[in-house]
């Protein structure tokens, strides 16, 4: 089995052991883009109505490509399989949580599927998280399209919700893909020098800087197919072990099967990354 690496830096690892990588000619800090700032209060009511009124459209937008939902009316659990299940896989396909194949198995990659919709719709998650049960099919039925992480409404763009651990891939406007997501943890680790660092995912506005193929090798670690945001220090990459909370040094961690291709979706260097929320483990 390959040994999963936690490698991935945060704000603190950048301070304390970027002067020691920059030697190795391993990585190169870049100056990020800033971080979002408030509008001025005359504005807020009208952009927050913008907001509203975009969300609204984005919700009934994804209604209207998914076909009309019949309930189960039968808790589903991982491991099942048959036509209920491929039922289920058809609907979170259409609104854009499940780009795997219609097999009628609920797997894996339909059990991340399926935590992202919870994530997304608000759903309550600390009891039964996997399985698939009324209040689930309810949002089925009746979807919220994901509320936008930050002001910034680019056509082309990555939102990723510390505060509910989801990222949502924008093209030309429309909602392309929705993945589950595991990022900083908040441990403090050893980031080297015999210095500690705190495993956190920065707030701010970012571009996809550059893809790298495969699994790569840094002096911390490994990561499988990154799209790195900030430099070669910060990635959305694929692990083999994102789990519902967040668990990363500070990297945005997404299913083996989302980086197998998440890079085609993605214009690098240049798409905007926009990162915000509060961090599960702060709340």
């Amino acid at each position: 089995m390959r040994q999963r690496w936690r490698w991935l830096l945060s704000v603190g690892a950048v301070t304390a052991v970027g002067a020691s990588l920059l030697a190795q000619g391993s990585v190169a800090v870049a100056g990020t883009t800033g971080v979002a700032r408030p509008a001025a209060v005359a504005r807020a009511g009208a952009a927050e109505q913008a907001r509203a009124h975009r969300a609204r459209g984005d919700a009934a937008s994804a209604r209207a490509d998914a076909p009309a939902w019949k309930r189960v009316r039968k808790t589903l659990v991982p491991g099942m399989t048959g036509a209920d299940v491929k039922k289920v896989q058809k609907r979170l396909k259409a609104l854009k949580y499940y780009p795997g194949s219609i097999d009628g198995e609920f797997g894996p990659s339909m059990l991340e599927a399926v935590w992202a919709f919870k994530e997304v719709q608000g759903l309550r998650t600390r009891v039964n998280p996997d399985n698939i049960g009324t209040s689930m099919e309810r949002r089925l039925a009746h979807p919220r399209a994901p509320r936008p992480v930050s002001s910034h409404h680019q056509n082309n763009r990555i939102d990723i919700s510390l505060s509910h651990e989801y990222l949502v891939l924008y093209r030309h406007g429309k909602v392309k893909l929705i993945s589950h997501v595991s990022t900083g943890g908040g441990y403090l680790y050893n980031c080297g020098g015999g210095s500690e660092c705190q495993a956190t995912t920065p707030n701010g506005n970012y571009r996809t800087d550059v893809y790298m193929s495969g699994w790569v090798t840094v002096p911390l670690g490994a990561m499988y197919n990154p799209v790195f945001f900030i430099s070669t220090v910060y990635a959305i990459h694929g692990d083999t072990y994102v789990p519902r909370f967040p668990d990363s040094h500070g990297c945005v961690r997404v299913p083996m099967f989302i980086a197998d291709f998440f890079h085609t979706l993605v214009a690098t260097p240049g798409t905007e990354v926009f990162v915000y929320g509060k961090a599960q483990w702060m709340k």
